[in-house]
């Protein structure tokens, strides 16, 4: 019988490379797209060992070349999971941020999920099945959170470009699971804390990371699951329902012709 496949952006490594062993060994064939050749040819001889056919894509996402590459290999139909997973940090000031690095960061981070999604789902959605995990992070939570705070032993980043697009990522992929209700295809989003892996230089590498290997499971166990929220550490997912009860609390009290007191002359 044909096995499933599914297509994995930054699987060279992290998290991308343990969701590639974890489907493999699972039944999928793998479309493995990364940056680096020789990393990609690796994962692949590795992965046939459980039985999966490798497809490999070399293609940088930060350039509008890159994701078109796959976006194009995403349209052909015939996925069954994309797993939209590679990211940069670009920490640092906001207002010095080279505008080449603005440009390359916010492709990669917030323009990759919606347009490789936008190619896969009309195939799945046909065949009545599938799914989008996309990787965003706990940082898509912090926006009230200001730069000074120690989280984990450590001070936040200063983050404004990466947490606008995870915060936008999350946003995505949870109105993009209401739309496709009903279609039997999926989306779950992925927002881990600090994970041990080569990703920004190894810098989240320390006591309070999680495995690459343990933020797979989670994620694909989430999206099995058919969470639309996957958080790998938070045992209480109370607060997601909390979450959306102050979003609602916040669309009915600000719709009304009247205008709130506090800025009435």
């Amino acid at each position: 019988m044909k096995r499933p496949l599914a297509l994995i952006t930054g699987a060279s490594s992290g998290i991308g490379s343990a969701l590639a062993s974890l489907l493999a060994d699972a039944g999928y064939d793998l479309v493995l797209v990364a940056r680096r050749h020789e990393r990609l040819v690796a994962l692949s001889e590795e992965l046939a060992s459980a039985g999966a056919r490798s497809e490999v894509f070399v293609a940088d996402l930060s350039t509008h070349t890159g994701l078109q590459v796959a976006v194009d290999r995403a349209a052909r139909g015939d996925l069954d999971v994309l797993i939209s997973n590679a990211g940069v940090s670009a920490y640092g000031p906001f207002a010095e941020i080279d505008p080449s690095v603005l440009e390359q960061a916010w492709t990669l981070n917030a323009d990759a999920t919606p347009a490789l999604s936008r190619a896969a789902l009309p195939g799945m959605i046909e065949r009545g099945r599938g799914g989008v995990i996309a990787v965003a992070s706990n940082l898509a939570f912090s926006a009230g959170v200001p730069v000074s705070p120690v989280a984990a032993g450590r001070a936040l980043p200063q983050r404004v470009l990466y947490v606008a697009a995870k915060a936008g990522t999350v946003a995505f992929t949870r109105v993009l699971a209401s739309e496709l209700e009903g279609t039997g295809v999926r989306a779950t989003v992925v927002c881990p804390g600090l994970v041990s892996s080569e990703w920004n230089g190894g810098a989240s590498q320390g006591p309070h990371s999680m495995t690459p290997e343990d933020v797979a499971q989670a994620a694909w166990a989430g999206f099995s699951r058919g969470e639309i929220v996957c958080l790998p550490g938070l045992e209480s997912v109370d607060v997601l329902d909390q979450l959306a009860a102050a979003e609602r609390l916040i669309m009915g009290g600000n719709i009304g012709s009247e205008l709130a007191t506090r800025y009435r002359r």
